[in-house]
């Protein structure tokens, strides 16, 4: 079974934004970035909830276009709607089973994109496998947070650790389902 991972940058205080969505912040460029978009060439499947697909639109993404031209995109929404689809992009409803079958027909493991409420859906859902954490060295004091509001609790096991200078350290865990 291919593994969800959720690779994403983290200040130290467990924001993956500031306030309005702020991401001014975090490293945009060097070693620890360059890792980050040669690990997303491994993965053929992004998965990820509708705020974090509109995040994108900010960034030049096109309504219904694929953020990454190399993977297939599952964005999970009950309300967002396009005027045109690339064929690469599908919204499913959230739902456990439309997550399994997006699982089951992926020919890599899943990168899930951003979005703390998703990931929080997730990950008390035992969905996530991986979490890649790239931790930047700021403090945000406010944003959205790493799982959203969930109050899940989890236990991973440190697999990996790789730092790069003063931009960021990445951390690779696997999760422990209960």
């Amino acid at each position: 079974m291919k593994k969800i991972v959720y690779y994403v940058a983290s200040s130290l205080d467990g924001f993956i934004s500031g306030p309005n969505d702020d991401i001014s912040m975090f490293q945009t460029a060097g070693l620890g970035v360059e890792k980050y978009l040669s690990d997303l060439q491994n993965f053929g499947t992004v998965i990820m909830g509708r705020k974090t697909y509109e995040f994108g639109y900010q960034y030049g993404l096109q309504p219904g276009q694929p953020a990454y031209p190399h993977m297939k995109h599952f964005i999970f929404s009950q309300t967002l709607q396009f005027d045109v689809f690339n064929e690469q992009v599908k919204c499913l409803d959230l739902e456990l089973k439309n997550i399994e079958k997006v699982r089951d027909q992926s020919s890599t493991d899943i990168y899930l994109c951003g979005g703390g409420q998703f990931a929080g859906w997730l990950l008390e859902n035992n969905m996530i496998d991986i979490i890649k954490i790239k931790l930047n060295p700021i403090i945000l004091g406010h944003g959205v947070r790493i799982f959203g509001s969930s109050n899940a609790s989890a236990k991973m096991n440190l697999v990996a650790h790789e730092s790069f200078g003063h931009n960021f350290e990445l951390l690779t865990y696997n999760l422990t389902h209960r």
